[in-house]
């Protein structure tokens, strides 16, 4: 039996996760001196997701596009 074609997942379409996990927490903390080995792991503080946003590259007009739309008299 074969996948439909809507439920594949693509290796391109990877989403921001918005909740880590328990390791990635601890490793936040630890790295930011919020966590040591003898704090518990209950009762941890919350670590926030830096949200990552990529700005859209903008389009140089290239000089052969500006002659070309240009009428010769």
């Amino acid at each position: 039996m074969t996948i439909d074609k809507s439920l594949k997942v693509k290796a391109g379409s990877v989403r921001v996760r918005n909740v880590l996990t328990r390791v990635e927490r601890i490793a936040k903390l630890t790295e930011n001196g919020r966590f040591t080995e003898e704090s518990t792991v209950l009762g941890m503080p919350k670590v926030r997701v830096q949200k990552l946003s990529l700005k859209k590259k903008k389009k140089e007009k290239k000089e052969d596009d500006d002659t070309k739309g240009k009428k010769k008299k």
